[in-house]
């Protein structure tokens, strides 16, 4: 089958490629229509690893995305042919401990879409297994579909932070993730979220998806702008999507006493951060690996328009165009959100 390969660091092809994959009693086959292009996506072809994670050998990009159900195993009971679906990309061992415990995503043989090395999904077809595999409601686009996993990260970590109804939030970071992650909050209860970066014109995005303040970091300082809208108490909640060794100091300055700091990005390189500001505010850490448990939300969400995702997806390319699509994705353009493939 055709496909989007990355043959090696900053090496793409569209070619094709010898994949067989058998469909089991307990999968699905789905015809894929939209991939999104994820940050981690663009961070293997510019340097073909993150952590661990290192491509060794021709590698087929791709996780975030929607299709039809082309044949369903002869066990499946809870999806039909034709039905559009979305896919959530990793795949546990259903009897490692951590699934067992429900904490699928932190097991450690998990298979993940275009992680090493596991092929992903920019190519026509994938197997999948039914119980990873969620029908789109009616109201729910292809486009739509394919930003439900980016948003499941961001429905996670409000998760983790434990928001309560009126709480006040920052979001560090208004790229895809960031700006999802300031949806999710609103939608666990924040009745405000200030979002910061320093592309402009993401930061108008964001201001127009609901009760999202922007910050330019490089003209406001944070600080003050969190001790106006909290009367000097400080953000309930702030959430680091960029991960950064100076995000985790902002984090900490802008985070109230008894606040909850949640690490979404991933950082190049171990950070230093300031263990007696945290602790004089009895702050709580929670990290984010994926996610767990979300997709189904995520859907809801998005079919009872309470969150509009729509605004975020930027760009369009046809999947022969796949490659270019990568190469504008890369170039990090400020109007530029999120870049979706679309397959005929």
């Amino acid at each position: 089958m055709s496909a989007l390969v990355l043959e090696q660091t900053k090496q793409l092809a569209l070619r094709e490629f010898p994949l067989a994959e058998t469909l089991g009693p307990h999968d699905v086959r789905v015809a894929i229509r939209t991939v999104g292009i994820c940050g981690s996506d663009v961070h293997y072809y510019q340097h073909g690893a993150i952590g661990p994670f290192v491509v060794r050998e021709p590698m087929i990009l791709g996780h975030e995305a929607a299709g039809v159900v082309t044949e369903i195993g002869s066990a499946v009971t809870t999806l039909n042919i034709g039905e559009r679906v979305c896919m959530e990309p990793g795949i546990p061992d259903p009897n490692s401990r951590a699934t067992r415990l429900g904490l699928y995503n932190l097991d450690p043989a998990v298979r993940f879409w275009a992680t090493p090395p596991v092929h992903g999904c920019l190519r026509p077809n994938v197997v999948h297994p039914a119980a990873f595999t969620f029908r789109l409601p009616d109201n729910v686009t292809f486009g739509e579909g394919a930003m439900v996993e980016p948003l499941a990260v961001g429905l996670h970590a409000a998760n983790k932070a434990r928001l309560k109804p009126g709480d006040i939030a920052v979001v560090l970071g208004a790229g895809p993730i960031g700006t999802l992650t300031a949806l999710a909050a609103l939608a666990g209860g924040c009745s405000q979220v200030i979002i910061t970066d320093v592309q402009v014109p993401k930061l108008d995005i964001a201001a127009k998806l609901g009760a999202i303040l922007p910050v330019n970091v490089r003209e406001q300082a944070l600080g003050d702008v969190v001790r106006r809208a909290t009367g000097g108490w400080g953000a309930d909640v702030v959430f680091d999507a960029v991960g950064l060794p100076q995000s985790c100091a902002q984090a900490l300055d802008a985070v109230c006493p008894g606040g909850c700091v949640v690490l979404i990005g991933m950082p190049g390189a171990p950070v230093a951060f300031d263990v007696v500001a945290a602790q004089v505010k009895e702050v709580r850490f929670e990290t984010v690996f994926r996610y767990a448990h979300v997709f189904p939300r995520a859907l809801a969400l998005m079919a009872s328009r309470k969150l509009e995702v729509r605004p975020l997806i930027t760009d369009r390319y046809a999947f022969a165009d796949s490659v270019a699509a990568f190469y504008y994705a890369c170039a990090m353009r400020p109007t530029s959100v999120k870049v979706q493939i679309e397959f005929p």
